[in-house]
């Protein structure tokens, strides 16, 4: 199996993850023979023409089962814009998952793993919620892509019963020793190559005119030699960057982005090689003016990032009840926020006298936090505002929330979290082996019967 496109078919198997947009419609896990759009119904030929191509420990896999997720990865596939194989070998491949899927879920069910209707449940509230609609909206949703609600609750109980299987076998099978990530590390800082380290610079740009006079470009020099000064001293860069850049990334901060050091201009990687992360280099001269550099991040092309961007926001929760419900809660964080936008009233008043979260002594007030501290569908709106930009009211698995960004600031990790940081990779590495050499040897110890089709 090519690990491209292996890895395509495993992904597209969850029903945890987001919705698609409206358009691209619903689509749920293969595994209990999810009908894809545009495919509702098979012709009474095919149907009737229908065969069983593999057997798993006496269980059948049809053809129309394979047909029907094959034709589901390739109109994923085209949604994403990206090329579509062979359609042969990809029937391979959908088989090659069904197959291993048959395989888990029986050894699941054999070793007493169960799922209950609570669980189901809380799970069908999680996806709704995800995709800011409520369940009933879900139902309708399910509904048009011509799957009964029955078949997609059934979907959904077998990835959460696969989730627990491989929670309980692969999981504890997993330790990263210190040992371990101390020669990790001593093997990343010994690469020098300039393609294996990664950077993210931020500028100021003083522009000079192609055709300006020695006294201009005097003038200009002065300009950025005391930008570089205040810069230096301890003033904030990113309010320097906005007030004085002349490019065009001013409102990130002058962050051109992490990349490798070979995608910089050499004249930035010989100015801030030497220097460590916060520093300010001296002024680089290129055609297009002068430069002030600050390294904002640097690291192994192999190593996860050394600093992290953290940011401080406050909100407002309402918790739905009975005598508040969801659309209520909506609405009245609505008014909330045209209030605070027409000077009307003070977002930290408001969520001390109303929020029902224990951060409203502190005005809403969460304090600096790291990326994956808070539920996704909060985080996600969270990183889209803008500073000092007030949210429209969004749902989470705890109620209903308005968000205002107060900061964003990067952060250098701690020893010890960097040490935590390598240890996770190192073991969602070895998670990915000891997976697929779990799955093998489950396989293995299963009874296959691939047939032919009938000619």
């Amino acid at each position: 199996m090519t690990h491209r496109l292996a890895a395509l078919i495993v992904a597209s198997c969850s029903v945890l993850a987001s919705l698609p947009s409206p358009a691209q419609g619903l689509r749920p896990s293969s595994g209990a023979g999810a009908l894809a759009p545009g495919a509702r119904a098979q012709p009474e030929a095919q149907r009737a023409a229908d065969y069983i191509v593999a057997v798993v420990n006496s269980e059948p896999i049809t053809n129309s089962e394979v047909q029907r997720e094959l034709q589901r990865v390739i109109q994923q596939l085209a949604q994403q814009r990206r090329p579509v194989p062979e359609r042969k070998e990809m029937a391979r491949e959908v088989l090659e998952n069904l197959i291993n899927q048959k395989v888990q879920l029986q050894s699941a069910n054999e070793t007493g793993i169960r799922v209950d209707d609570a669980a189901i449940d809380q799970a069908v509230q999680n996806i709704a919620r995800q995709n800011q609609m409520d369940v009933a909206q879900l139902r309708r949703r399910i509904a048009d892509d011509g799957l009964a609600f029955s078949q997609f609750r059934a979907q959904l109980r077998d990835q959460l019963v696969l989730t627990r299987l491989r929670e309980r076998e692969v999981e504890p099978r997993v330790r990263v020793s210190d040992l371990e990530i101390d020669q990790y590390l001593r093997d990343q800082q010994s690469v020098k190559d300039p393609a294996n380290i990664e950077l993210n610079l931020a500028h100021i740009l003083v522009s000079v005119p192609e055709s300006a006079t020695a006294a201009q470009i005097g003038a200009q020099q002065g300009k950025a030699q005391k930008l570089l000064e205040r810069a230096r001293g301890g003033e904030d860069f990113v309010a320097l960057v906005r007030d004085f850049s002349d490019a065009p990334d001013r409102a990130n901060g002058g962050q051109i982005g992490l990349r490798t050091a070979d995608r910089y201009p050499p004249l930035f990687l010989d100015a801030t090689q030497a220097l460590e992360v916060g520093a300010i280099a001296g002024l680089v001269r290129s055609g297009a003016g002068f430069h002030i550099l600050k390294v904002i991040e640097k690291k192994s092309a192999g190593l996860p990032a050394m600093t992290v961007a953290q940011s401080r926001a406050r909100h407002i929760l309402l918790r739905v009840s009975p005598q508040l419900s969801e659309s209520a809660a909506q609405a009245k964080l609505a008014e909330f926020k045209k209030r605070i936008l027409a000077g009307q009233a003070d977002f930290a008043e408001l969520a001390r006298s109303n929020s029902q979260d224990g951060s409203a002594a502190q005005g809403g007030d969460l304090g600096w936090t790291n990326p994956g501290m808070f539920v996704p569908e909060f985080e996600e709106v969270m990183n889209r505002l803008a500073i000092g930009q007030v949210s429209d009211p969004l749902v989470s698995r705890f109620g209903v929330h308005l968000i205002q960004l107060m900061e964003r600031r990067n952060a250098a990790l701690s020893p010890r979290e960097q040490r935590e940081a390598v240890r996770s990779l190192l073991r969602e590495k070895k998670l990915d082996d000891t997976y697929v050499n779990w799955a093998q040897d489950l396989r293995g110890r299963a009874y296959i019967e691939m047939r032919e089709s009938p000619q």
